[in-house]
């Protein structure tokens, strides 16, 4: 009996064999035809050679993760193969080049109830496209054959891939994947289980990942002006502004460093456009002494930390939630800023004009941390999911030209207030010459060491982020009211640790989730009460010492005895989630809800960097 729409592809091999445009392009044709997909990259920090992978999960029903069940293995090496077999289903199937045919063992293969699929991929390429090169399209092409998924959507977006380069290679590619998915199906198709057939009448989906929805939100919030130095995985924010910077309007300016990617974002911000700078841990490092100059002079100032594991350059193409404690109070001195934690497409989207708005209205830096696993992972979200209706801009306590017109005697660019915010005016009107010094200052701009007025401009400027306080989202509730077990988590863990909690649910309601999506100032009125009927907590992030338990524990003074933590470098997935829930019940020697059933291995997870005192 065969299983429909509901697969997990990956595409293996190392850097330079198109394992990334490869997959890229097959998750956009399973896209266009009505499927959803989720689809994560792993790479080395290299150019050529190493393993890297692109994993495409693809269903008739939205994804929010990853998973770790695999039924079909596009390998481009043998190594691929030796690599990813284990994690290949009974029923499952790897397709490879005959010419790697010798390295693998297909004998060995078949006796695990997966089959192998040898495809003559460089010949077909060679044969009927006249380039080796084309032999990822064959591979593509081969596996939408072996699964029945129609031919077109394949087509459509070669078609659309390589129209820049084309008709003749267009035509070429075309040749190549019609053939390989003619071999496939005719060869193995009857023998292979696992089919997909596409969806009529499904709305329009983009395929976007985290780094561009973000974007794409900066822009609709009016980002006049992007600085950075390429940093992985932040770049590909500065690279889908750049490209964007001529048709509307946005100055991108690549730098010799970080601190001059900061320093120019700061300028800019001070002359009245809404500026931004995107990096990651390493970059940020060198930025903390001007993210300080931002904060003493009020600068709105909008700042995307990508994390990706440290310490130093520690794994520059891996994922992880390592920095949160280092950017809240990251910089010399006390100030206030606002920390968003986007943990999906949606949220990353809305955090791009939402950072803006915030900076600008409270006159200090924001900043919106994300990570690779939310910044590289794709997928297919209906047109109608980002609110582009609901973007707004609000630019706080801006004076316009006509009410500097007014001002007679000096401005006050630091005027004490009682929200703090002072009304702020931009450099060149002849009513509003002013001093923007990075000392203390009095509310003229002169610096000053006096203490009546360093206490007074601090308090002033303390003032703002219990302002803000108020305006933070505190942690939404997906799942049942009441819950055995309510998982807790920040940023990109949302997504496996939702299907988690859907997994325990399909039996009854046994779990919900807590989700942070801006962490600072942070939410403590909210989180109490969110934790108010909660029976047992677990807190879920990627990192070593339990950041963002901390946080919850000195903010609510609430123990979290309970945590899942991983620090490898590679994202949570639904299944590792669910085996360490299993083994904290176990260890607290509670009941075992049935979908928590325990399998032999559970007994085997380490339990200790889950459970604090």
């Amino acid at each position: 009996m065969s299983t429909v729409n509901n697969m997990t592809f990956k595409i293996a091999g190392e850097a330079g064999q198109g394992v990334e445009s490869s997959g890229a392009g097959f998750a956009k044709a399973l896209a266009r035809g009505g499927l959803h997909i989720f689809a994560v990259q792993d790479y080395m920090s290299r150019i050529r050679g190493g393993h890297n992978f692109f994993q495409i999960r693809v269903k008739d029903e939205p994804l929010y993760s990853h998973n770790e069940a695999l039924h079909l293995l596009l390998a481009f090496t043998a190594q691929a193969v030796e690599k990813h077999l284990p994690e290949i289903v009974p029923g499952g199937g790897v397709i490879y080049d005959q010419r790697i045919a010798r390295k693998v063992d297909g004998a060995a293969i078949e006796a695990r109830g997966i089959k192998a699929l040898p495809v003559p991929l460089v010949k077909i390429a060679q044969e009927e496209g006249g380039d080796k090169i084309m032999a990822n399209t064959a591979a593509v092409a081969a596996a939408a054959g072996l699964v029945d998924y129609p031919y077109e959507f394949i087509s459509s977006v070669i078609a659309d891939n390589f129209k820049k380069k084309g008709e003749e290679t267009v035509t070429a590619n075309l040749k190549v994947a019609r053939y390989a998915y003619d071999y496939a199906r005719d060869q193995y198709g009857s023998n292979f289980e696992f089919k997909l057939r596409s969806i009529e009448g499904a709305p329009r989906r983009m395929v976007i990942n985290g780094n561009q929805a973000l974007a794409l939100g900066a822009l609709l919030g009016g980002c006049g002006f992007i600085s950075a130095y390429p940093m992985t995985p932040a770049t590909s924010i500065f690279e889908w502004l750049m490209g964007k910077g001529h048709k509307y309007g946005v100055v991108a300016k690549q730098v010799e460093d970080e601190i001059a990617a900061i320093n120019m974002a700061i300028g800019a911000a001070h002359a009245g456009a809404r500026a931004m700078t995107a990096t990651s841990g390493g970059g940020f490092s060198l930025m903390v002494e001007a993210l300080g100059l931002a904060g003493m002079t009020e600068t709105p100032l909008v700042v995307v930390e990508a994390q990706r594991p440290g310490p130093s350059t520690g794994l520059p193409t891996r994922t992880g939630q390592e920095d949160l404690l280092f950017l809240l109070h990251a910089s010399q001195g006390e100030f206030p800023r606002l920390v968003l934690t986007p943990g999906t497409i949606q949220e990353a989207f809305e955090a791009g004009w939402r950072a803006f708005n915030l900076a600008e209205k409270y006159q200090t830096p924001a900043i919106v941390i994300t990570d690779n696993f939310l910044a590289n992972s794709l997928q297919a979200v209906d047109e109608s999911a980002l609110d582009l209706d609901g973007v707004v801009v609000e630019r706080g306590e801006l004076l316009a030209d006509k009410d500097l017109d007014k001002l007679h005697g000096d401005y006050r660019r630091y005027a004490v207030t009682e929200s703090g915010i002072s009304p702020r005016a931009l450099p060149g009107h002849p009513e509003a010459v002013y001093v923007t010094p990075g000392n203390e200052h009095t509310v003229e701009g002169r610096i000053t060491e006096e203490i009546p007025l360093r206490v007074e401009q601090m308090e002033k400027r303390m003032r703002k982020a219990e302002l803000a306080a108020q305006e933070i989202a505190g942690p939404t509730l997906y799942g049942p009211e009441e819950a055995e077990v309510t998982f807790i988590c920040w940023g990109s863990s949302y997504g496996p640790v939702r299907e988690a909690v859907d997994n325990l649910n399909r039996e009854g309601e046994v779990a919900n989730l807590l989700h942070f999506r801006e962490l600072y100032p942070f939410p403590a009125a909210e989180t109490i009460a969110s934790l108010s009927g909660v029976r047992r907590s677990i807190v879920v992030e990627g990192n070593y010492t339990g950041q963002l338990q901390t946080l919850i524990q000195a903010h609510t003074g609430r123990l979290m005895p309970y945590s899942i933590r991983k620090y490898d470098g590679r994202p949570f997935s639904p299944e590792y989630i669910l085996d360490h829930v299993q083994a904290i019940l176990i260890a607290d020697g509670a009941a075992v809800p049935s979908p928590l059933a325990v399998s032999p291995e559970v007994e085997e997870v380490e339990t200790e960097v889950m459970t604090h005192d």
